[in-house]
């Protein structure tokens, strides 16, 4: 059964997520790629991964690194939409976006602009120590943002206890307790992921956050370390897995999609499903 989130029955069924990872954009220190070329390449992975039976897609700047803190330029703005709109052409099922490191607000008028069905943020409640530096809550500043654009039907999942992060600022602070405070906060749906990029989340803390949220109103997603082998163990709580790192070859992200890898995923969703 679906449920109602951000006004949009995004989630049908529990859904996999496939990533998209844009190559380097320009203005970036990794950047080698003409523009064209970049869109290419995502349209490219977007269209294998729907190939593969992937519910969504996920469209990230993940090779932009270093990441910015939350301001990046308008060039990646431009650069972003850009690639959103030629995927968006190019699927037919609905995807997403993030515009890392934080930029939150950039990726939701991307995504406003480009027909995308939810954005991922980070930062959105409490303040994290994160590899970019001190990210403080935007939620308030957000939602009034989505409001403003007349994007209130675009869903904004939440990243809690974000990995590549330290929380010594929130120690004090199990997790259950982040994913009440998102709630209260008007997340759509709160994110449990491992410590760092492909790392497996918690088990004991995707039970802890699927107790402390109605099922009704806030989804819960799983964000890093999803396999073929280790699905089964989140599938009864989590409604949602966004899937990176298993699906390239040899598991690392920075390489191109692995079909054999994408459909192992997807086989491994169904049977469950079953």
């Amino acid at each position: 059964m679906s449920t109602t989130i951000g006004n949009r029955n995004l989630f049908q069924r529990k859904s996999l997520i496939g990533m998209v990872h844009v190559r380097a954009l320009p203005g970036t220190p990794m950047n080698s790629l003409p523009i064209e070329e970049i869109v290419s390449i995502a349209v490219k992975e977007a269209k294998q991964l729907e190939e593969a039976g992937f519910d969504m897609i996920c469209v990230e700047n993940m090779h932009d690194t270093p990441y910015l803190n939350r301001n990046v330029g308008p060039e990646i703005v431009a650069c972003m939409t850009v690639v959103c709109h030629a995927i968006r052409q190019a699927i037919k099922v609905p995807f997403g976006i993030q515009i890392l490191a934080g930029a939150n607000k950039e990726a939701l008028a991307t995504a406003f602009a480009t027909g995308a069905s939810f954005i991922r943020c980070e930062g959105f409640v409490f303040s994290t120590v994160a590899d970019e530096g001190i990210m403080n809550s935007d939620a308030a500043e957000l939602l009034r943002y989505r409001h403003a654009i007349g994007a209130d039907k675009i869903c904004i999942f939440t990243d809690i206890k974000k990995k590549h992060s330290s929380h010594s600022l929130t120690s004090d602070i199990d997790i259950a307790e982040m994913a009440k405070a998102a709630h209260f906060y008007r997340s759509d749906g709160v994110i449990v992921t491992g410590i760092s990029t492909g790392q497996p989340a918690d088990e004991n803390e995707l039970v802890a956050v699927r107790k402390a949220v109605p099922t009704s109103q806030v989804q819960v997603l799983i964000g890093s370390g999803i396999t073929p082998s280790n699905l089964v163990h989140y599938w009864d709580n989590a409604n949602a897995f966004i899937v990176g790192s298993y699906i390239k070859e040899d598991g690392d992200w920075e390489r191109p999609i692995d079909m054999e890898r994408a459909r192992a995923v997807v086989a491994a969703a169904n049977a469950l499903r079953q």
